[in-house]
């Protein structure tokens, strides 16, 4: 059986009950893929069976009727504890075996979930670009030369590149949701404590918690029911309410245009504006803001004590490991050493007010922001690490010093292969209000998939962007399919699936607006159609078919396996 490119918790759970596949076909295929990206620089402690084996053997006593995770593989970040498998939290010096797993990883195992391997970070989870590793520069998923996100990269890119589900990752300044939005991933970060801290290597103890990276909402609310609760041995824990399916009364957005930077930065603002032109449609109230507010209470985690929470913790090994560390990371920790108490004091009191203020405002609403104001390539961030790593958590920063829950969304593509990623922000507990408010938002469009004229740079593309369509990738249907060149002018192809025989056509998939689908649909003239397409994943998703009728008259031109090699035959 053909495993899809990118794992679905749903999929392999239905394969799984039907007998269809087995855990340990899954895990050889992901260790077959970690091997064949390793330029990707995504983990620190890879797969291999060595370690994965006694968590294939338990299934065995594991009921999947009563293990919501069973066989579904996930990836660890490294300051995450693994029981057996050493921490380095992205420098070796540092590392350590622990004796025990971290308690949100013995939930997720609990709950018969695969841990596939320590994912590689900026190290001591000080940076947002993926770049500040001894291991390697995390490469983007979707467009190499460009960064992953830190400092959770390889958790984000070994999910976008089909090597786990979903992964874990820690988030203190937007770790959990910068590297989600430039690899296309939801990046869920839950209210502080509602998730135990307890087995991890602090950033900012008072700060931290740990995140997820998923490819839907429904992945990430099913991590959230398995690890959410008070734990009791945890100093930070919080009894936090279980998820609500409520909606929130208002969104708030910024009056002003928000900040965009980078080579892509008209490409971001044009996405902004399309996110900002489909919440408009979603029937919920929209207030403007000054977003003023937020920017101040960001401003105070690195150009404010909490730099000094970092020292505190690492400050001795720093000391004693002199030069051993990344350059830019030991010069970042270094930045804390000299802050004296009374600066401290103040900044809690200025954020107390702060937090006064963005309670009153949020209680009935949710922020709505952009995650990242542009994207870098890794050689302009190492030529200004500092600078540029400081616009990528513009619009993250304030987050967890404001006690906010928050969780990245795709938002569509800004050109080929750079995705862009709304982050929705809320109180406390109001992690339901996100889910809701996100799955409007989703909902609001229809992939589509086109293997002719449509596609990019053929005669017809135009109309894909003229009804407000986004191309999101390349594709090929199941082997099951003839590819006919039909009797029209200009030549135009016909798919058609044929119960028996057939082969795998290349094809394009595009995401378009509910609200003009119906008016691009009454421009398909017959024998074309639309109707459901299976991937060669599995998955299924609508698209162009022709009627059967038409081959009479037809070329078959199946043998090209798309229409891009006909038309140069």
């Amino acid at each position: 059986m053909n495993i899809p490119r990118l794992l679905d918790a749903s999929w392999l759970r239905r394969q799984y009950l039907n007998k269809a596949l087995k855990p340990k076909d899954v895990i050889d295929e992901i260790i077959k893929r970690s091997k064949e990206d390793e330029r990707f620089n995504i983990w620190i402690t890879p797969p291999d069976c060595s370690f994965i084996e006694p968590y294939l053997e338990r299934l065995s006593e594991i009921s999947i009727e009563n293990a919501p995770l069973w066989g579904i593989p996930f990836a660890i970040k490294d300051n995450i504890d693994l029981e057996g498998v050493r921490t380095t939290a992205g420098c070796e010096a540092y590392g350590y075996m622990p004796e025990e797993s971290a308690v949100v990883v013995k939930k997720l195992i609990a709950a018969g979930a695969i841990p596939v391997g320590k994912t590689n970070m900026d190290q001591f989870a000080t940076g947002l670009v993926g770049t500040r590793s001894p291991f390697g520069e995390t490469h983007n998923a979707l467009k190499e030369e460009l960064i992953s996100g830190g400092s959770s990269a390889g958790s984000a890119v070994a999910v976008a590149r089909g090597q786990a589900v979903f992964s874990l990752g820690t988030d203190t300044a937007g770790s959990g949701r910068v590297p989600a939005a430039l690899n296309n991933l939801h990046g869920f970060k839950p209210s502080l404590g509602a998730w135990s801290t307890k087995g991890i290597v602090f950033a900012c103890e008072s700060l931290d918690c740990i995140s997820v990276f998923a490819h839907s909402i429904e992945e990430c609310i099913g991590v959230d029911k398995v690890v959410r609760g008070y734990e009791k041995s945890d100093p930070w824990s919080r009894n936090v309410a279980p998820i609500s399916n409520e909606s929130p009364k208002i969104i708030y957005l910024p009056k002003d245009l928000p900040h965009f930077f980078g080579d892509f930065s008209k490409e971001y603002e044009a996405s902004w504006k399309l996110a900002v032109k489909k919440l408009l449609s979603l029937g919920v109230v929209i207030q403007y803001i000054d977003y003023a507010l937020f920017e101040k209470a960001a401003a105070i985690l690195y150009e404010g004590p909490w730099i000094a929470e970092r020292w505190a913790t690492l400050g001795d090994f720093v000391n004693s490991h002199a030069g051993e560390l990344n350059n830019v990371t030991e010069k970042v920790l270094r930045s804390g050493s000299a802050l004296d108490a009374a600066t401290l004091f103040k900044a809690i009191h200025k954020l107390k007010e702060y937090q006064l203020e963005v309670g009153k405002l949020l209680e009935n609403g949710v922020l709505i922001m952009p995650t990242a104001g542009g994207t870098y390539s890794r050689e302009a961030v190492n030529k200004d690490p500092i600078g540029t790593n400081s616009n990528m958590g513009r619009y993250t920063n304030h987050c967890n010093l404001l006690d906010l829950c928050a969780i990245n969304i795709p938002a569509g593509f800004s050109k080929e292969n750079l995705p862009f990623g709304i982050t929705l922000f809320g109180l406390s507990g109001n992690e339901g209000w996100l889910f809701e408010l996100a799955n409007k938002f989703k909902n609001k469009t229809t992939f589509l998939a086109v293997c002719g004229l449509h596609m990019r740079g053929l005669p017809l593309e135009h109309q894909m962007h003229q009804y407000g369509a986004n191309f999101v990738r390349e594709d090929a249907t199941e082997k099951c399919y003839a590819f006919i060149k039909l009797l029209a002018h200009p030549s135009k192809p016909g798919l058609i699936r044929k119960n028996e025989g057939g082969a795998s056509i290349k094809l394009e998939i595009w995401e378009m607006p509910n609200s003009r689908l119906g008016d691009f649909l009454n421009e398909i003239p017959p024998p074309l159609g639309i109707g459901t397409i299976t991937l060669l994943d599995g998955s299924s998703v609508l698209g162009f078919l022709c009627e059967e009728y038409a081959s009479k008259e037809a070329e078959d031109i199946t043998k090209h396996g798309g229409w891009r090699v006909a038309i140069d035959n």
